[in-house]
């Protein structure tokens, strides 16, 4: 149950439309977190991630007075926005981006991190390790099938609020997620197998 006493995003955003900074900085730390890890979970980017959580949150600064309740949470307006962004920010540079040092370690606190949970340090390189296929493996996929495995998958969204973000119906939403599934599967098998391969290759080479 809500607290009566924690102002909802709708009252915060009327305060902000009003002239309120306590209420926008209020607004940003609740979502911010959310915004900043799809951007990234989309692009593989931190860079990138961080501009689009700016202008994210620049464009409801500008256009607050344009947000709908009736069709759906801030959350959802914010994500579609995010959204927006990525891809824009994905179709100009035209390249695949890796996941290197600028995607940085994510200790948000992603769903994929609830992979393995171990304290001894070879289980913790093991959890590192797959959350990085996972998160290569999503990066990997088509933008139309990223999107939603990360909506639904990692922040387990249901296939509602996904088709609300992405404007499209909840059949297709459905269908997406299924074939993105599978790919998501196909993908983490290869990099399995080809990682299991390589001591084999080197162990010949050693002995060569």
């Amino acid at each position: 149950m809500a607290d009566p006493a924690t102002p909802s995003d709708v009252e915060l955003l009327q305060l902000m439309v009003a002239g309120s900074e306590d209420a926008f900085v209020t607004l940003y730390r609740r979502h911010e977190n959310r915004v900043y890890r799809f951007a990234l979970q989309m692009s593989g980017s931190a860079t990138i991630a961080e501009d689009v959580t700016q202008e994210v949150f620049m464009v409801l600064m500008r256009e607050a007075v344009r947000y709908d309740a009736a069709r759906g949470a801030l959350s959802t307006y914010l994500y579609g926005v995010a959204r927006n962004y990525v891809l824009r920010y994905l179709g100009r540079d035209r390249c695949q981006i890796q996941i290197g040092d600028d995607a940085e370690d994510d200790t948000s606190g992603g769903a994929e991190e609830g992979l393995i949970v171990r304290d001894d340090p070879l289980s913790e390189l093991a959890r590192r390790e797959m959350i990085e296929q996972v998160r290569a493996a999503v990066l990997a996929l088509p933008a139309r099938y990223r999107e939603v495995v990360v909506l639904c998958d990692l922040h387990e969204m249901s296939y509602a609020e996904a088709s609300a973000v992405l404007d499209c119906a909840v059949g297709t939403i459905r269908s997406r997620l299924h074939r993105g599934r599978a790919l998501l599967v196909v993908k983490l098998r290869a990099t399995q197998q080809q990682d299991q391969a390589s001591p084999k290759v080197n162990s010949a080479r050693c002995l060569a």
